[in-house]
């Protein structure tokens, strides 16, 4: 059921651009256009509902934590919850990380440069590693890294940029990509990951700490991070998000800073 809602959720957008472009070529009128968005929202509005009323979460599940060094957290479950606004693709508790070496500050975001290359970002081609035991049952790392778009300009171009990734479906929201089988039906995903980075592939064995893949800019983002979840379906349209802990850690809230050295993970 949460499938076909979300393809049709998908169907409604396209419905919606193809009236628009049509516009320009034929005279006819554009409440169709507007009937498809209302729908659109409408059906995202009940697929939250439907994920809402899922299954009791439970107590969060320790893992060890996906980097190393020092980090600060955006859209953290620990602020707030869905975490990122929605529920979709398994996104509840879902946590953004970017990287914060003492001598090398990130970029902020300004009116410029309107984008910046990847390698400006110090979370680019950070080591990722598997959070605990398990089996790998996706892995996609053949989406590009695209430039950033942390400036107000590229800031629009993403609202309109993420709209298109939404028709085509999570595999062009998450870019490249791990799902990792934890057992007992918890799966830990890695998104936004660096073109050609991965170093495991599905089927294969990961132990706890083990580098997995590396910190790209691919997806619907805005700047090279590592975003993290843990979910209840290896596939994300159906998914529902489960709340975790990190080792030794816990959960950063918005902004917090933290540091991981290499005697955290087991």
């Amino acid at each position: 059921m949460l499938k076909a809602l979300m393809i049709l959720h998908r169907c409604c957008w396209l419905g919606f651009l193809a009236i628009l472009v049509a516009g320009f070529f034929v005279d006819f009128t554009s409440l169709w256009g507007w009937l498809a968005i209302v729908l659109a929202i409408a059906l995202r509005v009940v697929l939250g509902r439907m994920l809402a009323r899922g299954p009791d979460a439970g107590p969060p599940i320790e893992v060890d934590p996906p980097v190393l060094g020092r980090w600060s957290a955006l859209n953290s479950p620990a602020s707030k919850v869905p975490s990122h606004g929605v529920r979709a693709y398994g996104q509840a508790y879902a946590i953004d990380l970017v990287a914060e070496p003492v001598d090398r500050p990130r970029p902020g975001f300004g009116w410029w440069p309107p984008a910046r290359r990847n390698r400006d970002f110090p979370a680019f081609g950070a080591p990722l590693l598997a959070v605990a035991d398990g089996t790998v049952v996706r892995a996609v790392d053949r989406n590009r890294d695209h430039l950033s778009r942390n400036s107000y300009p590229a800031l629009l171009y993403l609202v309109f940029e993420g709209l298109v990734r939404e028709i085509v479906g999570p595999g062009q929201i998450l870019g490249n990509h791990l799902i990792l089988d934890l057992g007992d039906g918890r799966y830990a995903a890695y998104a936004h990951l660096r073109r050609g980075s991965l170093l495991v592939r599905p089927g294969d064995r990961v132990r706890t700490g083990q580098a997995v893949a590396e910190c790209g800019n691919s997806g619907n983002s805005s700047e090279p991070h590592v975003h993290f979840q843990l979910m209840d379906n290896p596939d994300p349209d159906v998914a529902r998000g489960i709340p975790f802990t990190w080792r030794g850690i816990g959960v950063p809230a918005n902004g917090e800073v933290f540091s991981v050295e290499a005697a955290t993970t087991r």
